[in-house]
């Protein structure tokens, strides 16, 4: 996983609710054998029309463009557990989803791939999503080490809360293998001890 410390960069709302992966990553863009061209794929049906860019999705209008946050609305990811919609929102640059819950599969999906998920109360998201509405203020900073998140152009702040090995993991880039390989030299100890005490497994 890349590790996630401050970054700063636009936010762009998406406040409809029940966004599935469906619509996060269409059906026909699961057909390959690798996780290349998911960017592409990623909310394709909204990002485009006849085969052009839609003027009226968030992501290609003047401002959001290259934006690396959501602001979304309840139940993002629901339906499916494709791992691909988390996938495609990272190649698209989305490195962090700011909303009020988010449906369980998915958030794990996005916790086991670096794809950073904050949870606020209502009132506080609907705060950030009418702020970074306006193009002219929409860029944010998360830190998450201080568990952070600055707005307004830094004029206000809030704070998020966060599980302690999930922020451990993002800081420091490591994901399940990486996390367990710390302890290589005690998990090789209690191996060569085991076959020690116990020679008839062997």
């Amino acid at each position: 996983m890349i590790p996630f410390d401050q970054i700063t960069g636009v936010a762009a709302p998406m406040m409809a609710p029940n966004v599935d992966t469906d619509v996060i990553m269409p059906k026909m863009f699961l057909k390959g054998v690798d996780r290349s061209g998911l960017g592409e794929g990623a909310f394709n049906l909204l990002r485009f029309s006849g085969g052009k860019p839609n003027p009226d999705f968030i992501l290609n209008r003047e401002g959001y463009r290259d934006a690396s946050f959501l602001v979304v609305g309840p139940n993002f990811g629901c339906g499916s557990s494709r791992e691909h919609a988390v996938w495609g929102l990272q190649q698209l640059g989305i490195r962090a989803l700011i909303g009020t819950g988010f449906a369980g599969i998915f958030n794990d999906n996005c916790a086991n791939n670096g794809l950073l998920t904050i949870s606020l109360d209502p009132d506080v998201v609907a705060e950030l999503a009418q702020v970074v509405a306006d193009s002219s203020r929409n860029d944010v900073t998360v830190d998450l080490a201080a568990q952070t998140i600055r707005f307004d152009r830094g004029c206000r702040s809030i704070t998020f809360d966060v599980e302690p090995d999930r922020k451990e993991a993002f800081l420091t880039g490591r994901d399940f293998i990486a996390s367990t390989l710390v302890f290589a030299d005690d998990i090789r100890a209690f191996e060569a001890r085991h076959r020690a005490e116990n020679p008839w497994i062997v």
